[in-house]
């Protein structure tokens, strides 16, 4: 949190404190800063973050462990001892360099003599050796799943009486309303035999058309039942369904009827949409038809279409394209649908549900109560309790999922407890081949909720669901909502400081021997020294040697360690700020100069700031570091990271709330990973989505696979 000139600082939240578990079962108690999960000794520690301007006692200023000699080397080649007054600083690193040598010969020839053993068991990454590997994220998912995938997981979620008796899909419905032309009455017929030899009329309505919540609610209720049975006798039918009468009584009953009433509409000779009175406005009276959850499924899961104002007499046949302009308005979303259904303009299987999803989420359902408007499109209340809606007693919170389940192949029993978040994942784990929740996790939504930060709506990188190819899978969903998903690779981000990278270079002869020449230049001035007395040409020679090479061993020492790099050691390193290409490459490497050292790149498509070149070549722009530098002084100012791979040379800038401490492959889309950066809650043992880049598919692959991670 930024304070600004006259701002004190929070305090009353200091004694709070939390307690988490590592793997052993061990707790521990510590206060509410933000931690992260050591990736050498798995212990919980405090996050400490190096940024560009520090602030507060977690954020320190940038630094490295880079090799110091390389630096001062390549510092003594950057700068001319000519320069005015720079000639004694040059004097005094140059002297520095060669103590460093000096340092080395005496530290080599105590090796051989008298081997040390200095073991670090402090935890840190000091070790300098190419693993091949990013440094791991070791804690994996410890908690129970709510819903899981597989039957042989144990779940929490009840299962209601009679869920179970539910059958996976019906070419019936389980009750019809039937004239009886003996007794000229309507009865309610539940008879197998009966009902599978009828044709029927389905009715499409909206509660408030029908009858109004209050003392004559019953009244109003039969009164519209009559008008119903009266149109249906005159369109020459003797039996109709309607779900005032149809739906059942007992939980079990609702449960099965709700889970088949897809299969209703489809069954039914014509569905009769069933209008308010048109002297309030047939406009107004198809666009609150239109708003409604279930209207959507029923038409285009019809064979026919119908309608009828409750005050006129006229029955009028409709197509599907009619009613599109009669009762929708968002004609990017439902006229593809309806072009789909009508056969017109047939979509792919995913892209059909995401688009019915869309529209599905923006209307009204029977769970919100009276007054309360439908949320808008982008459903980002979803698992957010700040955003939270009343709900009717009795009404199904997540109505919305069953409304969709209807187009899907596979459905889920309707369970009263769970919420859209949940019932949206058990959907998606019965569709596997759709896998709508494991894409989910690789977008990167215009706004991340604090809960179930996996689900969206929109990608920032205007990417479809359909475009991300997951490379997880969902093992299940927890209580509370979060996603428990299988087969991540993962990496830790390191953000105290700068590590020193092990790399190696191409081999060659000449850059060992030139390499091993400084290291020659204190011996040959020591024994030119000391046989000065003995042999004076040969000990000035000697000392003349040794001068020289003292004098240019910065040059030979960084020609040393140039070349090719052919592997680094992988680290994803983070800074809170945004910092240059040249301050990234001298924390690293010590400096690039002459085409020593590998550069470092921008990345053309793998950020929100990311800028192409428009040249031959593809390439990140350098108006990019403008671009972030100008959005961390705007209202963005604070939440501006960097991130640095050292394993393709690629620097990102990004937005986030929190540095993001774990970085989870996810997908692939357009070429590219797609790769979710998170923060880390061990007090309940989840992730959290912070953002997502776009980084080069083939450093997966030195990730390390995990086990569960819950993202929630």
């Amino acid at each position: 949190m930024r304070l600004w000139p006259g701002q004190l600082p929070v305090t009353q939240n200091e004694a709070v404190t939390i307690t988490c578990y590592d793997d052993l079962g061990n707790p521990k108690t510590h206060g509410l800063e933000q931690r992260y999960v050591s990736p050498t000794s798995g212990i919980c520690r405090k996050l400490v973050v190096q940024a560009v301007s520090p602030f507060g006692k977690l954020e320190v200023p940038i630094s490295n462990h880079t090799n110091q000699a390389s630096k001062i080397a390549i510092w003594l080649l950057s700068n001319s001892p000519i320069r005015g007054w720079i000639i004694f600083k040059w004097i005094g690193v140059w002297l520095l360099f060669t103590l460093k040598l000096l340092w080395s010969v005496i530290w080599l020839l105590a090796q051989l003599f008298a081997p040390i053993d200095l073991a670090d068991d402090t935890g840190e990454d000091t070790d300098l050796y190419n693993t091949g590997y990013y440094k791991p994220y070791v804690r994996g998912f410890q908690g129970q799943l709510w819903a899981a995938r597989s039957p042989m997981e144990h779940s929490s979620r009840i299962i209601e009486e009679g869920e179970m008796d539910i059958p996976t899909h019906t070419l019936y419905p389980r009750v019809l309303i039937i004239r009886d032309p003996i007794c000229n009455e309507w009865v309610s017929c539940a008879d197998r035999d009966t009902i599978i030899r009828t044709k029927f009329i389905a009715i499409s309505y909206r509660a408030v058309d029908a009858f109004t919540r209050g003392p004559d609610q019953e009244i109003e209720k039969a009164q519209f039942i009559e008008e119903v049975r009266a149109t249906v006798l005159e369109q020459k039918y003797d039996a109709y369904w309607l779900d005032l009468e149809c739906v059942g009584e007992t939980p079990s009953e609702k449960n099965r009827d709700l889970y088949c009433m897809a299969d209703v509409y489809r069954g039914a000779a014509i569905t009769l949409i069933m209008l308010g009175k048109s002297a309030s406005g047939e406009k107004e009276c198809w666009k609150g038809w239109g708003e409604r959850v279930w209207t959507m499924p029923e038409a285009l899961l019809s064979s026919r279409l119908c309608y009828k104002f409750r005050d006129r007499e006229t029955v009028t046949p409709l197509s599907l394209f009619e009613l599109a302009n009669l009762a929708y308005t968002n004609y990017d979303i439902e006229q593809a649908i309806v072009n789909a259904y009508s056969g017109k303009d047939p979509l792919e299987r995913l892209e059909r549900l995401t688009l019915l999803k869309s529209a599905i989420w923006r209307r009204g359902t029977a769970a919100l109560a009276p007054g309360v408007t439908p949320p808008p499109p982008k459903l980002d209340m979803i698992g957010d309790s700040e955003k939270s809606v009343t709900v009717l007693s009795g009404a199904y919170k997540a109505e919305r999922v069953y409304a969709l389940m209807g187009f899907f192949e596979h459905r889920i029993q309707p369970n009263r407890s769970e919420d859209d978040l949940r019932a949206l994942v058990r959907l998606s784990m019965a569709n596997d081949n759709d896998r709508i929740a494991e894409r989910m996790v690789s977008m990167l939504p215009s706004t991340i909720t604090k809960t179930a930060c996996w689900y969206s709506d929109d990608d920032i990188y205007r990417a479809n669901l359909w475009d991300i190819l997951p490379e997880i899978q969902v093992a299940g969903v927890t209580d509370n909502g979060a996603l428990v998903v299988d087969g991540c690779r993962s990496a830790s981000i390191r953000w105290k400081d700068f590590p020193e990278v092990a790399f190696e270079t191409t081999d060659s002869l000449r850059r060992t021997i030139i390499g091993f020449i400084p290291y020659l230049s204190w011996p040959t001035l020591i024994i030119g020294l000391a046989i000065l007395m003995i042999n004076r040409v040969g000990g000035i020679a000697l000392t003349v040697i040794g001068l020289v090479l003292l004098i240019v061993s910065p040059r030979l020492f960084v020609f040393s360690q140039s070349g090719r790099i052919v592997s680094a050691q992988p680290w994803l390193i983070g800074v809170k700020g945004v910092v240059s290409i040249k301050e990234v490459e001298s924390h690293l490497y010590g400096g690039a100069a002459r085409g020593h050292f590998p550069r470092m790149y921008f990345t053309p498509s793998g950020s929100q700031f990311s800028i192409p070149e428009r040249g031959l070549d593809r390439g990140g722009s350098f108006r990019q570091y403008d671009y972030a530098k100008l959005a961390d002084s705007g209202p963005d100012a604070g939440h501006i990271y960097t991130l640095i791979d050292t394993c393709s040379s690629t620097m990102y800038y990004f937005r986030a709330q929190r540095p993001p401490t774990v970085c989870i492959y996810a997908g692939r889309e357009g070429g590219l990973g797609r790769f979710v950066l998170c923060s880390e809650k061990c007090d309940i043992n989840e992730l959290h989505k912070e953002s997502v880049l776009r980084m080069p598919t083939e450093i997966s692959e030195k990730m390390e696979l995990c086990g569960w991670v819950a993202l929630g």
